[in-house]
């Protein structure tokens, strides 16, 4: 009888999810401005949120490469105590990559904010800031506080069902805020003897961790307990966390891998090793064999493949079956992500 019930209840959150993603709402859209009173490490992005307004739609976050979304520039929030995703957007990414997510989801009745962490970000890279990378959990930080505070919108937030969804590095930025602390001297040996892989690179790149300071900073405990749950994109940087801060992660953590992927991220060693480091029941783990890293980006344009073969030959990889495909994969993570999110915090 346990076993029918929970299949039972199993296909009614399906069912809730799969008429969620089509959704009654419209997407209202905000400016997000986060000033730091502090230092110069200012943030910005988007907040988008459930409305029942109609009028007033625009196609945003396109460009000839990308495939906009619809929103309703400041349109009135629907009212109703709603849950709050935040989202982190992977290496040298933007707060517009997940758009199409965020409109999934605040179409089901979610609030979404994303930002572009400094010095990480398609525009922002500036050295210092992005050598300083335990500031991008700090970040995610700062903008629930920042969301919760807002006039208005900020009072719809339900503080018992905050959730972060993280793609490439806005994974990695997810486990540390999920409680995984970094680990410099694990780096340090898992570097030396593969120093080829993409994490490696991209922290001697940076420079990051190389100071005794840096190294006290990045192995800090950078977890949030607002945050009730996590969604992990086809993470990297599994390997620069400690065993013992893996296995001690109590909240509930979906992770999506990407077999797919062509640019040096080991399943092995990122998405599966979290998987299996973790205790018994936190994560629940899906690898779609078609599923590629960049899939997690936005829709691209008929003329997409074109223009980047003639303007940007080396990035011809992120429209790599960008159209049809692609929307077909966001459909099915929207779907499993609503479903993962809708037995958290209830």
């Amino acid at each position: 009888m346990k076993f029918f019930t929970t299949i039972g209840m199993m296909m009614a959150m399906i069912m809730t999810a799969a008429g969620a993603v089509a959704g009654s709402y419209e997407t209202g859209q905000r400016q997000l401005n986060i000033l730091d009173l502090k230092g110069d490490r200012h943030i910005d992005g988007f907040l988008w949120y459930p409305t029942n307004e109609r009028e007033g739609k625009v196609r945003a976050h396109g460009n000839v490469v990308w495939e906009p979304v619809t929103v309703i520039p400041h349109a009135a929030p629907a009212a109703c105590k709603r849950p709050l995703v935040v989202l982190s957007h992977g290496m040298f990414g933007n707060a517009r990559n997940q758009a199409w997510l965020a409109r999934k989801l605040t179409q089901a009745g979610y609030i979404v904010a994303a930002i572009n962490h400094p010095g990480m970000s398609t525009f922002q890279r500036d050295p210092t800031h992005r050598r300083e990378l335990w500031q991008r959990q700090k970040d995610i930080s700062r903008t629930i506080g920042h969301v919760m505070a807002l006039e208005g919108i900020g009072k719809q937030v339900n503080p018992d069902r905050i959730f972060m969804a993280g793609h490439s590095l806005g994974g990695f930025t997810a486990v540390a805020l999920a409680g995984g602390r970094f680990d410099p001297q694990r780096v340090d040996a898992s570097c030396k003897v593969q120093p080829e892989e993409v994490v490696c690179d991209m922290l001697n790149d940076w420079d990051v961790a190389k100071t005794p300071e840096d190294r006290i900073e990045m192995a800090k405990d950078l977890s949030d307990p607002r945050i009730a749950g996590f969604v992990v994109f086809d993470l990297g940087g599994t390997q620069t966390f400690s065993p013992e801060s893996l296995k001690a992660i109590d909240r509930p953590m979906f992770v999506i891998g990407a077999p797919m992927d062509i640019h040096g991220l080991n399943l092995d060693v990122e998405s599966r090793a979290l998987r299996d480091a973790t205790a018994k029941g936190v994560v629940r783990y899906m690898e779609p064999k078609t599923l590629a890293h960049f899939d997690f980006l936005g829709v691209c344009t008929d003329r997409a493949l074109d223009l980047l073969k003639e303007e940007e030959p080396d990035d011809v990889f992120v429209c790599v079956n960008g159209q049809d495909e692609r929307r077909a994969k966001h459909e099915m993570i929207a779907e499993e992500t609503l479903v993962f999110l809708a037995g958290i915090g209830k």
